[in-house]
């Protein structure tokens, strides 16, 4: 016996970024299905969706941050509550859609007597129904080995480097340490712009603590670019920004896919000498964290894109000629 069947696609969302869920679904063609989440008096989250899921395609779209009261351990667990009712109500597939991947800077151990909290995430993942991820610029790529299955590491450049777009010889991409050489040489590339690195020294036994040490590359009289994953705490950026001035920069614009903006963050970046901050809504971004120099870019168009990819079963890399791989 033979049975055709057609496949369904459901897209649900928890309640730390509705609004780019919305976005998202606009894009598809599709709506947010109704989860029904709810608490507990104790607490408690419960989820129960609207409609059958059986034998569907589903998508559940959370980001991982702070919101409204509610922690980033909130929208993780309530994630994982989501994906634990799909698996229940027998969803053919499961893909957990992070637009940012929570405890990514956990991803390995530099101390003794760490976690891996980064490996925690995908392993919890993975025992509670989702059978793939897809996430949106990884602070390091090794993470997409954590999960026992698919993964989908998309990136925000396409969308940064469109805002950033000019033809400027006098455009310089900086790098803000080491680590991120090789994202800011991509985005030189496309931009056809010289390539410069900030050197920093992480001060060991203190999180968030780094000092911007030595520029290398000719910044003087340049505009320049300082390209990032995230922005947490602000710290590193406004040192590698202030740092650039001194070198003789003639203007500043920090660029990043993730404006986490915790702690002191916004402070700092109203006081800095960086003219502008420009980042996505990976994350959502509370109304008393904007100010006047931040620029937020939707990410909705590349989500949209990877999950119909999914959906189809066709390539999400050929979206991004492949430069989401390296």
């Amino acid at each position: 016996m033979e049975v055709v069947t057609t496949k369904k696609l459901h897209l649900f969302t928890g309640q730390n970024h509705t609004e780019l869920a919305a976005q998202v679904a606009a894009s598809l063609g599709v709506p947010v299905t109704d989860a029904s989440i709810s608490k507990f008096a104790s607490g408690e989250l419960h989820c129960k969706f609207s409609e059958s899921v059986r034998g569907s395609d589903v998508f559940i779209l959370q980001g991982h941050g702070e919101l409204e009261g509610r922690s980033i351990n909130d929208a993780i667990m309530e994630q994982l509550i989501m994906v634990d009712a799909a698996k229940r109500a027998s969803a053919k597939r499961i893909t957990a859609v992070m637009p940012f991947y929570g405890y990514s800077r956990q991803d390995r151990k530099s101390e003794g007597r760490e976690p891996i909290t980064a490996r925690l995430i995908a392993d919890t993942m993975r025992a509670a129904g989702a059978s793939r991820l897809v996430s949106l610029d990884l602070h390091s790529g090794q993470i997409q080995g954590f999960f026992q299955g698919p993964v989908d590491h998309l990136t925000a450049m396409p969308v940064l480097v469109d805002y950033l777009k000019e033809d400027d010889p006098n455009l310089v991409i900086v790098s803000p340490d080491a680590g991120r050489v090789k994202v800011a040489e991509r985005y030189a590339q496309h931009l056809h712009a010289d390539l410069a690195i900030v050197h920093k020294r992480r001060i060991k036994g203190q999180i968030n603590s780094v000092v911007a040490k030595e520029v290398i590359g000719d910044v003087n009289g340049r505009q320049c670019v300082l390209v990032d994953d995230m922005i947490d705490t602000a710290g590193t950026i406004c040192q590698a920004a202030e740092l650039l001035r001194e070198k003789g920069a003639s203007s500043v614009v920090a660029v990043a896919t993730h404006g986490v903006f915790s702690g002191p963050a916004i402070d700092r970046l109203k006081n800095s000498v960086i003219d502008k901050v420009v980042v996505t809504n990976s994350l959502p971004i509370p109304p008393e964290k904007h100010f006047d120099r931040l620029e937020v870019l939707s990410v909705a168009q590349i989500l949209a894109n990877a999950i119909q990819a999914v959906f189809k079963d066709t390539s999400v890399s050929t979206i991004f000629n492949g430069e989401n791989q390296t």
